[in-house]
């Protein structure tokens, strides 16, 4: 997942163009099953419509006196307003410093900035870099297209023998930032490369999208909202997922879906996990949660959006992303397939408690204290009813979600536990 995101880091991504063409076709290459589609600027898409396809070749600021140059896309794409139209013109630094945009709490970074649905044209900077701009004219250029073309996306479905389905959906439309957002659309890749190598013959279908945010979700769920809510039964989005510093849930709008309580199961144990409502919603979760759509989609993050410093500037880099946080936020995703593929809905196979000495699951020998070393085993098979879910019974006995995985396959191999998920 690392050397992907790397791979991917330099490319100029946005809504539209050419850098989501390129990330897509990376991205199809390193997993199977695939399927990019086009939709064709104008298209009416609920409340909004599919904008422009935007073009950059270069752009930068040049002091005439001087000769320099500052804020040159070819160095960073982060200098250049994000769906910045063209521009070719001289002018004051006085005239043009209300178009260079800095973070001035963070005066060594440049900020990540668009104007996607309003014209408009500019350049990010340093504060730093900005105070030490000479005074005189610049020449200010902007080599870019705005367009009538095409946004694309990209999903796939692996089909199990349930046709309920198992949600995913990251976004390709930030340029180089890496945890906001590579890091996303690389562990959805890794977890699709999961699925097809682990789980040949998968219990559940799993639907993978990768859209640009907003405008891309919104897309989707115009195309598919009767499967979506005919289908999924637990989601997630994927954003910031590359750090080592946090877990963090963001709740689905009315909570307790399964996507919660998988979550919430997942995270017992972590001492760096927290929740949030979704009131301090932040990405997709906003559309695929909406009024209307509800889908049981919960936001599954590192560290928070908005709550870690390098957020939205050239900061967030691979000092932030790093192999360690990626494989945890692996590790949470693939336990929570397993749970799926384990049997969702256990129930015991015996009526009253079973004899576990004779099957070499409980000491045959009792003294005080003996009870301790299988008391996790007693207590999921007390909520092994058919009725909770193996995410429910992990919250209810508090114990690690890989702990009751573990605990009912072996309740499995000795016959004690029949999965109950007819229903589904």
């Amino acid at each position: 997942m690392l050397s992907w995101a790397q791979s991917l880091y330099p490319i100029p991504r946005s809504l539209t163009g050419d850098g989501v063409r390129e990330t897509l076709g990376f991205l199809s290459e390193v997993t199977k099953g695939l399927r990019i589609h086009s939709v064709r600027s104008g298209s009416a898409v609920f409340d909004w419509a599919i904008p422009q396809e935007w073009k950059i070749r270069d752009a930068y600021i040049e002091h005439l006196d001087s000769g320099q140059r500052f804020a040159e896309f070819s160095k960073l794409n982060l200098h250049v307003v994000g769906y910045s139209e063209p521009i070719d013109l001289v002018m004051p630094l006085e005239q043009l410093s209300p178009r260079i945009y800095t973070q001035p709490d963070q005066p060594n970074w440049v900020p990540y900035v668009t104007s996607y649905y309003k014209r408009s044209w500019g350049f990010c900077m340093s504060e730093k870099e900005k105070a030490s701009l000479p005074s005189g004219d610049y020449r200010v250029f902007i080599d870019s297209e705005l367009f009538d073309g095409e946004m694309l996306y990209a999903d796939a479905l692996i089909r199990g023998k349930s046709p309920k389905e198992l949600f995913f959906s990251s976004y390709i439309c930030h340029p180089s930032m890496a945890n906001n957002e590579l890091s996303g659309p690389v562990l959805l890749a890794a977890l699709m490369n999961f699925i097809r190598n682990e789980i040949p013959e998968p219990r559940f279908s799993y639907r993978f999208v990768l859209v640009p945010e907003t405008i891309g979700s919104l897309t989707y769920l115009s195309k598919h909202l009767d499967d979506l809510k005919a289908g999924v039964v637990c989601g997630f989005n994927l954003t910031c997922v590359g750090d080592n510093r946090s877990y963090t849930h963001v709740e689905s709008r009315l909570g307790g879906t399964l996507a919660d309580q998988a979550l919430e199961a997942a995270f017992l144990g972590l001492s760096n996990a927290s929740k949030y409502s979704f009131l301090n919603r932040d990405s997709d979760e906003r559309q695929y949660c909406a009024p209307g759509i509800d889908l049981p989609v919960a936001a599954f993050n590192r560290s928070k959006p908005g709550k870690y410093p390098e957020y939205h500037t050239s900061a967030d880099n691979f000092d932030v992303v790093t192999a360690e946080g990626l494989q945890g936020s692996f590790d949470v995703m693939s336990t929570i397939i397993r749970a799926f593929e384990g049997g969702l809905y256990p129930k015991a196979a015996v009526l009253g408690e079973p004899q576990l000495g004779k099957r070499g699951l409980y000491p045959t020998t009792s003294q005080k204290g003996s009870y301790d070393a299988i008391q996790a085993r007693v207590n999921v098979l007390a909520y092994a009813d058919g009725n909770h879910s193996v995410f429910e019974i992990s919250n209810r006995t508090q114990l690690e979600l890989a702990t009751v995985l573990n605990e009912l396959e072996l309740l499995g191999k000795a016959g004690l536990i029949a999965s109950h998920d007819e229903t589904w």
